[in-house]
């Protein structure tokens, strides 16, 4: 029976080389099962890394168990250093128990989230841990832990609504559950995005797509969710630029990740460049509106105008490079084969041996591959039921929250003249003031950018054939 126990974890529903057909293909999020069966990384509950990191700090991010109609982004967060097992020990209410600088924060009232740990730093010193996540499995050649990320949350730890400008992502669940909220991308308008708070390769939502403010955002209402919940075992696939809301549902939940490289990241990198030589513009102009908490504290610091006009060109360029190469490619490939070139995770151009495309995937769902379906009809009754309830907590913040905080309204002019008809200057202090965050939110726009980064790419190709005829 151990034998066959054995025999059965080692073989999986799928190969690497179905696998990446499969992903290839896939054109919404799904929940790969089975798949993990035998890696080591199901071991790495919170108990266990706590044992394997010791008395490293690790930095935590909380915030308070509290409903609100505006999304909770990081800047509005407080933070910690602490070790793991203070972490447990404050999870657990032991009494006098070490749970260090959690004191400060009663856990009935406070979630932690230890989110976006990258596993090679971490464990730098236990490299030999990287070989516990195998995403090689999944087709992806030599990719482990070491380009993996690590979450450890509580209950009610959540990632802020938005989408990851580069690449799809794997998220592999180890402990606990994660309840994830997903929006394709073509309900971005829906979703109201923004780059305030600034955050390099992420395209934050306005709204709170679990109790969303409809007054202000009544579009999202349109929007198409796709729900799922993710147990212990399972790898979800979010292709690229889904939106997503994650939270955690269990007292304690551990996951892993790791983003995986796609062709039109080139091009992405550039709308990033632009983006942030923008935003850090903009924001770092002093002017009275500027004194919000803009820059998202995973950022390292505020770029000069140089070094980001710099990072600019660097961007445009080996983009250029890139479809030069590809164009190159194409024109030297058969004539019988028109397929476009591929790369693999380490951006390595795929031979026609190994290339996903060599047969097609008809239908690849079943009981090992379970798609994760639109919920947009229960959403809506949802959201419908959530913003009519009469729950004080909610009521307090719809109205706090009733106005965009970028955008200042005035308050309705008191004429005192008893005349109905109002004065030109009563409905001009009723106009919104146009604030820095408001003009970023259009300049900024992932339509605009889109379109900057297209004329961008255009000019400099133009200047390159200009450049090159001179030379001959």
């Amino acid at each position: 029976m151990k034998v066959m126990a054995a025999t059965a974890a080692s073989v999986k529903p799928f190969s690497p080389e179905e696998t990446q057909r499969i992903l290839h293909y896939l054109q919404q999020p799904a929940v790969f099962l089975n798949m993990t069966c035998g890696w080591p990384v199901l071991h790495w509950s919170a108990e266990h890394l706590s044992g394997c990191l010791g008395d490293k700090p690790v930095r935590f991010r909380l915030g308070r168990k509290e409903e609100t109609n505006a999304p909770l982004f990081e800047t509005q967060c407080s933070y910690v250093e602490a070790k793991l097992a203070q972490f447990l020990s404050w999870t657990q209410g032991q009494a006098g128990a070490d749970v260090g600088p959690f004191c400060d924060y009663p856990y009935s009232e406070y979630w932690a989230y230890a989110d976006y740990k990258y596993i090679a730093m971490l464990f730098q010193d236990q490299p030999s841990m990287f070989e516990d996540v195998k995403w090689s499995e999944f087709g992806f050649e030599g990719r482990n832990g070491r380009e993996s990320t690590l979450w450890i949350g509580t209950k009610g730890a959540n990632t802020p609504c938005h989408l990851d400008s580069y690449g799809c992502n794997l998220v592999l669940q180890v402990q606990g559950q994660k309840r994830w909220h997903l929006f394709p991308p073509d309900d971005t308008s829906k979703l109201f995005p923004t780059r305030i708070p600034y955050e390099e390769s992420s395209v934050f939502s306005q709204v709170d797509v679990l109790h969303p403010d409809l007054r202000r955002f009544p579009a999202f209402q349109g929007a198409r969710a796709h729900t799922v919940t993710l147990l212990p075992g399972q790898v979800l696939y979010v292709p690229r630029h889904w939106w997503h809301y994650v939270e955690s549902v269990d007292p304690i939940t551990v996951s892993v990740n790791s983003w995986i490289e796609l062709d039109g990241d080139d091009v992405a990198r550039v709308s990033e460049a632009v983006t942030k030589a923008v935003v850090c513009a903009l924001k770092s102009t002093p002017s009275d509106d500027n004194t919000d908490k803009w820059l998202n504290p995973t950022e390292e610091g505020i770029a000069s105008h140089n070094e980001n006009m710099q990072y600019v060109n660097l961007a445009v360029r080996a983009c250029a490079q890139t479809q030069r190469s590809a164009y190159h490619s194409k024109l030297t490939q058969h004539p019988k084969d028109t397929r476009s070139v591929k790369r693999d995770s380490s951006r390595q151009v795929r031979s026609d041996d190994d290339s996903v495309e060599s047969a097609p995937v008809s239908s690849p769902f079943g009981p090992n591959l379970i798609p994760v379906h639109c919920q947009q009809e229960d959403s809506l009754d949802t959201r419908e039921i959530r913003s009519k309830e009469p729950a004080s907590g909610v009521r307090l913040h719809q109205g706090k929250h009733k106005h965009s905080p970028g955008l200042t309204h005035c308050r309705p002019c008191d004429c005192g003249d008893g005349n109905t008809e109002e004065s030109e200057d009563c409905l001009e202090s009723r106009q919104p003031i146009i604030t820095t965050n408001d003009l970023l939110d259009c300049l900024v726009h992932p339509d605009i950018i889109a379109r900057v980064t297209e004329l961008l790419l255009k000019r400099h190709r133009g200047s390159h054939r200009t450049t090159t005829s001179l030379q001959l």
